[in-house]
């Protein structure tokens, strides 16, 4: 059985407020559980994986089995899970479910991930009582894996008028001229595509565009003046997979002021 799961892309990562002081804060990368069964299902088929759960001395394990058709029987590999914050049982079965899953190799790529420390000038940290809280929502805008490391990482914060800037980037402007050829690669992919995927895109994928527009000063309506033009579409969200993935190559290479899509 040679498994080979996909590697995990900016719209599969998750961010999570980890710890947060008076001069900043720090971030956990997460993938969540739909996020797994996604995987299993377009890897192996949605018949050929299972999952169960067993409490063992008081703790929650989940065991995922996937069909292996040279051995001929079920292949198990297990782990524990933790409670959560909000829901102790749901949150073990959920955090025991994503473990086995990472032993399954789905998602191992997050283990690399660097510290990511926000400055407090780019967050809203208040103190509460004798603590610092912040309500600030994080979104991955850009990852890049390379044999199995994280090579690239951008994180944004969200904002509601749609673009918060970006408060993290792992490799500089220079390393990401040097990759142009690459992107340059994707859209001719694109251009050359003649599958005819689903409508539609996720609110996520949406907020992930205006996070990256609102990095290269690109606004709401240059996104929907581009879809229009080069896509006919009159609403962002009518988009496919592959032309919303054009149009975020093509803002990413928009100047990082006054740039348009």
């Amino acid at each position: 059985m040679d498994l080979q799961f996909d590697r995990l892309s900016a719209e599969d990562i998750e961010c999570r407020i980890a710890m947060v002081k008076q001069n900043g804060l720090s971030l956990l990368l997460y993938k969540d559980a739909r996020c797994d069964m996604r995987l299993l299902d377009k890897t192996v088929g949605p018949m050929n994986w299972q999952r169960k759960h067993e409490f063992k001395d008081g703790r929650l394990y989940c065991a995922v089995g996937i069909w292996d058709d040279d051995k001929e029987q079920w292949i198990w590999k297990e782990d524990v899970g933790t409670e959560s914050n909000t829901e102790k049982e749901k949150g073990q079965a959920s955090d025991s479910f994503k473990r086995a899953c990472f032993n399954w190799g789905i998602g191992r790529e997050l283990y690399t991930a660097p510290f990511i420390w926000i400055n407090a000038q780019k967050a809203s940290i208040r103190q509460n009582g004798q603590r610092y809280v912040c309500s600030d929502k994080f979104i991955v805008s850009k990852m890049d894996v390379e044999n199995g490391v994280i090579s690239d990482l951008v994180i944004t914060k969200e904002s509601k008028e749609g673009g918060g800037g970006v408060v993290y980037r792992m490799r500089s402007d220079t390393a990401k001229q040097e990759r142009t050829q690459g992107t340059d690669k994707a859209e001719q992919a694109f251009a050359d595509t003649t599958e005819a995927p689903a409508q539609g895109i996720s609110d996520k994928q949406l907020r992930r565009l205006f996070a990256i527009a609102g990095e290269h000063s690109v606004t709401e309506n240059q996104l929907k003046k581009t879809c229009m033009t080069q896509f006919g579409k009159e609403h962002l969200k009518d988009m496919t997979k592959p032309e919303y993935d054009k149009l975020v190559s093509v803002v990413e290479r928009a100047p990082k002021t006054g740039g348009k899509a």
